[in-house]
């Protein structure tokens, strides 16, 4: 049996790509999953495809920039589930550019949704996850948390920075909450979405021809989540076979 069924699981940034992937995995494994996202018409749907194949889904608008509305979504899994077991920081974004360009809104946002709403994420859920004496944080990196591409200085930073703070958060919680960070090689989503800088796009297209789908992390999430309570995956990088990064 998968230490998975009747967990209670909340997702950032699920209303699409990796989040929307892993919500639906976890749940046709029996957990009971919250979706947090801005689009909250896509959350609608997703939570209704999860429930016709008979799984457990809530959902709850969230902007991972806003601290109050991370302590919402936490509180809104305690009232339907009394408790929260796991907490995926899975919302990032990734507009690329060189640092000559000086996209500072762009760099500030990086930093607002992929460092502050990860702190934030665990600002709400550790209180939750302490009283309980269990708990599961799992934060989303990338292969740019572990080397640093032309035009992703930024974007690297933060995620260096999810690496970072998921260190300091494993080695203070102690034996009760794991800690667990997954970083994602060239992964399909909606990242691309983001860069304004037509040569970084076009860059990232050709970059991304290698991608694998986002139930590859998925799966990697289920196992970590899976493991038996005493065991910790804390680092796992999963990336295309063929990827030369």
């Amino acid at each position: 049996m998968l230490n998975v069924e009747n967990k209670v699981v909340i997702i950032t940034g699920s209303s699409s790509g990796i989040g929307a992937a892993t919500a639906k995995l976890l749940a046709k494994n029996g957990a009971r999953v919250i979706l947090g996202a801005r689009r909250i018409d896509r959350l609608e749907a997703i939570a209704k495809d999860i429930h016709a194949e008979g799984g457990i889904a809530e959902y709850q608008a969230l902007d991972v920039t806003q601290h109050s509305q991370l302590e919402a979504i936490v509180q809104f899994a305690q009232s339907k589930f009394d408790r929260v077991d796991v907490l995926i920081n899975n919302a990032g974004i990734m507009p690329l550019s060189t640092l000559d360009q000086l996209k500072v809104e762009e760099w500030d946002r990086m930093i607002d949704v992929n460092i502050k709403g990860v702190l934030y994420g665990i600002a709400a859920a550790l209180p939750v996850m302490k009283a309980q004496k269990a708990g599961q944080i799992i934060n989303l990196s990338s292969i740019g948390g572990h080397t640093v591409f032309s035009t992703a200085a930024v974007y690297c930073a933060t995620k260096f920075a999810v690496g970072a703070i998921s260190e300091g958060l494993r080695q203070e919680v102690g034996g009760d909450i794991r800690v667990t960070v997954i970083s994602p090689g060239v992964t399909e989503s909606e990242l691309a979405d983001s860069i304004s800088d037509e040569t970084a796009r076009i860059g990232m297209q050709e970059f991304r021809r290698l991608s694998i789908p986002a139930e590859a992390i998925a799966r990697a999430i289920l196992f970590a989540i899976s493991q038996p309570d005493d065991v910790d995956v804390s680092e796992m990088i999963v990336r295309p076979t063929a990827s030369p990064y």
